[in-house]
């Protein structure tokens, strides 16, 4: 990893840059794979599917009862695992259902405004298969789904070779309530639940995370009027790390990291120019063993380090690079904590590594990458509702309210507005 000290303002602006995607012919393959979706429905999906997966499909859905022959492979130990997080997520999530409830708030005598949630009536999730099928993003798309209310959830994943999908997936979704599966990937899959077709229904919004051609497809979904999770590129995680971090601790956290994907961030930030070099000698020997090793050595190509005189300056580098991940290997994480102004997600303490968020403590790990963590949140429960405002004004309440709103509408020229109050209080418009 390339180590900078103390860079100034020019190339700290620089670091905060992420590499630039390979864009070309991206747009164009996606907006081909939307326009073969959009005019042969279930048979375009057949044939992409055979096309980029190798895959011949007959049916494009698994039924409840294929679902649970699926789920009852899955290993007791694992079964164990996916219920303890399930329980944890669950938990978490739930508790955000106080956070989306408002008192009614009476602004003025007789003038009554609340806001309630209602959820989002059609979601599609997407979770990537393939040679990391990723059961913890069923939790973390399907447990918030299924407390928010949604009428319809509609889960799309690649099939495996032999038309299955994978056991581990069927169980985790049978805990959120997904009886159907959709044996359908990649960007025609973001199509499908664009557009709607005989077998996948057409949603409303789209969540899930996947390759650079399921991202692209997921932006230009939103042309046809979805909407979607939030913008991401690949996956980071930023350490910042003091004299009491462990070096062991702190590169498996950047190996946890690294083995994502080859294009995935990995920094280290510190106030010990002496930690790198153990850092660096740990990463050496964590690396050798991994079985991902190959891809997380060329995602560490295009990492750094970064060693700032004193924590002030760190943070304020965090905050402007805004990590999906940030894990503070720091002697006081709370009190650091408290700085942190841009982050997906903060990892307290030198036992809080990265990987029991992306699994089990109960948050979520979808989180907003490549900077979008100055300006989005994570996925939670107010990502699958939409919050209605209502008001209620008796007689009384709209006669003191009526020169303001009369006023205030006449001065923008729309009498039409200032009609609709004067006409309740007398018949001469």
């Amino acid at each position: 990893m390339k180590t900078y000290k103390n860079p100034y303002q020019l190339l700290r602006q620089k670091l905060c840059r992420r590499p630039k995607m390979e864009q070309s012919g991206l747009d164009e393959v996606v907006q081909s794979i939307f326009t073969e979706v959009e005019k042969g429905g279930d048979n375009a999906l057949r044939q992409l599917t055979e096309r980029f997966d190798g895959v011949k499909l007959s049916l494009l859905v698994l039924s409840q009862q294929e679902v649970k022959a699926q789920a009852r492979k899955v290993p007791i130990k694992l079964q164990r695992a996916i219920d303890t997080a399930f329980r944890n997520i669950h938990s978490f999530h739930e508790l955000q259902v106080l956070d989306v409830q408002r008192e009614r708030l009476e602004t003025m005598p007789g003038v009554m405004c609340w806001r309630e949630s209602r959820p989002i009536e059609r979601v599609g999730l997407y979770v990537p298969g393939g040679s990391a099928p990723l059961t913890s993003t069923v939790l973390m798309l399907g447990v918030p789904a299924q407390i928010a209310g949604c009428q319809e959830v509609v889960l799309c994943t690649p099939p495996n070779k032999d038309v299955s999908v994978e056991p581990a997936i069927c169980y985790a979704a049978q805990l959120c309530g997904i009886d159907k599966i959709y044996t359908v990937g990649g960007a025609q899959a973001i199509a499908a639940m664009t557009f709607g077709t005989k077998s996948v229904p057409k949603v409303d919004k789209i969540f899930g995370p996947g390759n650079q051609y399921v991202m692209a497809a997921k932006q230009y979904a939103v042309k046809y009027g979805l909407t979607i999770d939030m913008p991401a590129g690949p996956s980071e995680v930023m350490v910042l790390a003091d004299a009491s971090a462990n070096p062991a601790f702190v590169a498996a956290d950047l190996l946890g990291q690294a083995e994502h994907g080859s294009d995935s961030q990995v920094v280290l930030v510190t106030t010990q120019n002496q930690l790198v070099p153990l850092i660096e000698k740990e990463l050496k020997l964590q690396l050798a063993n991994l079985p991902r090793k190959e891809i997380a050595a060329e995602a560490l190509k295009n990492s750094f380090s970064v060693v700032f005189d004193n924590l002030k300056r760190a943070i304020e580098f965090v905050n402007s690079y805004a990590p999906e991940h940030l894990i503070l290997s720091v002697k006081n994480p709370e009190q650091l904590a408290a700085g942190v102004s841009s982050a997906g997600s903060v990892f307290l303490g030198n036992y809080s590594p990265e990987s029991a968020g992306d699994y089990a403590s109960g948050t979520n790990h979808t989180l907003p990458t490549n900077g979008w963590a100055r300006s989005y949140g994570g996925l939670s429960l107010d990502s699958f509702v939409k919050k209605v405002t209502f008001q209620s004004l008796s007689k009384l309440g709209l006669k003191r309210l009526s020169q303001t709103i009369t006023t205030m509408a006449e001065a923008e020229g729309l009498q039409a507005h200032a009609n609709a109050v004067n006409i309740r209080f007398n018949n001469k418009l």
